[in-house]
Parts: structure tokens; C-alpha cells; sequence
């Protein structure tokens, strides 16, 4: 048997409103932890984001089993929800992103739409990382950049795909987990200022999944400018042992 051990933290930033969040829970064995980066200002998308983030988790939670096709249907039953709070005035443009991770067993299973990222580590190596649903990403994909200007790219905040359009279409994926494996899901405003390679020197260096997310915002706070997004990240360790 695999226990999952999980730190997970989010941050305003230079924001007045976090418009992130982060739910997570392991139980009867199966962990779930998710991440959703709201958009649409004027804490609207705060509304987006937690409606969606805590619409996942219990979805997840009480499906009867775990499959992409399931977390695909949680992520249209979120986007249901967005859709409806739109209907309530000043809330028309709210939207957000959403990345969400399941465990149970050796299986991981994972679902995102929008930028808000998850990336899979094994044996100490990058194993999987979600691709952003943005223009920049497109970019990239279409060889017009390199992955390093995705970083900095000016086209890197318009999203084709986000919770709050008619049209819901998450990507999804799965794998087989082990003792040592490592996931991480994060928001935009934290992957901006950690690349993929400092997140896998980091994760080497950690005993504890709260080590392995300290030492990775030592780096992102050191580099985030004056009014800076809102930043979230969530860990998650598979270790020996049972939940």
C-alpha cells in the first residue's frame, strides 16, 4: 500500500482579492486535490474559482470509481456551476481555470483546463506536464517560440479554454504511481517564476512534501515583482505505507 503526505499553500500576492483556491482531501483511501485560478475581477473570480475547486473535490470524493471519464464530468458539472453564477448580476464575466488530481491505489488520474498546471515526477525526472490552454502555448506547439518564452510571453494570459464558456473541454491523463513519485499543481502566477528543472532540483533535495513546496516559493517570492498575481501550489508525496 501507498499513503499520499500533501502541503499545500496560495497567497494573494500583490492582489487585494486571491482569486485562487485550493481543496483537498484524502479519504477511503483516494486522495483529491485541486486548484483554480479564477478570472474575471472584482472577486467574481474568486466565486468562479471556489464554486468550481469545491464542486470537483465532492464530486470526486464520492464517484464510485475513478477514471478520466469521471473527472471529465466533474469538470463539466463545475462548469455547469460557473455558468449558472453568471446569470447573477456583476458576476457575467467570471471564469476560471482548474487543474484536479486523484489517486487510489497505484493509479493517478488527472484533468486540467486553462493554465493552471500539473506536473508528475518520477525516479527523479519530469515524467508529465499538463499543456496550458492558452495562445502562448499554441505558439510554442506551433514552433513560434521557445518553451522558455512561454514564461514571458505577452499572449501567455489569453486562454482558450477555461470553466465558464458554453463549450467545456478538459484534457485528461493518467499514470502509474510509486513510492518517490512526486505531483505538483500550481497556478499561473506560481509556474511563472519556477521552471519545471528548478521544481525537479527541488523536489531531489526534499524530505517532506512541505519542504519540497518551501524551497520552490523561496525561489518564486525572491522573483515576483510589486503587485504580482495571486500564487497557489499544491505537493502531494507518494511514499510507503497505507492511507
Amino acid at each position: 500500500m501507498m499513503k499520499l503526505s500533501y502541503y499545500a499553500y496560495t497567497n494573494r500576492g500583490g492582489r487585494p482579492n486571491n482569486e485562487d483556491s485550493i481543496r483537498f482531501q484524502v479519504q477511503g483511501g483516494r486522495g483529491v486535490f485541486v486548484l483554480a485560478d479564477g478570472l474575471g475581477g472584482h472577486s467574481c473570480g474568486e466565486v468562479a474559482s471556489t464554486a468550481a475547486s469545491q464542486s470537483i473535490l465532492e464530486g470526486c470524493l464520492v464517484a464510485r470509481s475513478v477514471d478520466q471519464e469521471m473527472l471529465k464530468e466533474q469538470m463539466k458539472e463545475a462548469n455547469r456551476l460557473v455558468l449558472e453564477g453568471q446569470q447573477l448580476p456583476g458576476q457575467e464575466d467570471m471564469k476560471t481555470t482548474a487543474v484536479a488530481l486523484v489517486i487510489e491505489g497505484a493509479q493517478a488520474f488527472w484533468a486540467h483546463v486553462g493554465d493552471s498546471r500539473l506536473y508528475h515526477f518520477s525516479d527523479g525526472q519530469l515524467a508529465f506536464a499538463t499543456r496550458d490552454h492558452s495562445v502562448t502555448y499554441m505558439k510554442y506547439l506551433g514552433g513560434e517560440i521557445s518553451y522558455m518564452d512561454i514564461y514571458h510571453d505577452d499572449d501567455r494570459s489569453s486562454l482558450l479554454r477555461v470553466l465558464g464558456k458554453p463549450s467545456c473541454q478538459p484534457e485528461t491523463g493518467q499514470a502509474q504511481v510509486k513510492p518517490g513519485d512526486g505531483f505538483l499543481l500550481c497556478s499561473d502566477g506560481f509556474w511563472e517564476y519556477v521552471y519545471q528543472e528548478e521544481a525537479q532540483a527541488d523536489l531531489l533535495k526534499a524530505e517532506t512534501s512541505k519542504q519540497w513546496a518551501d524551497l520552490m516559493l523561496l525561489r518564486q517570492i525572491r522573483r515576483t515583482p510589486p503587485g504580482n498575481d495571486n500564487f497557489s501550489v499544491i505537493a502531494v508525496f507518494v511514499e510507503e505505507g497505507s492511507m
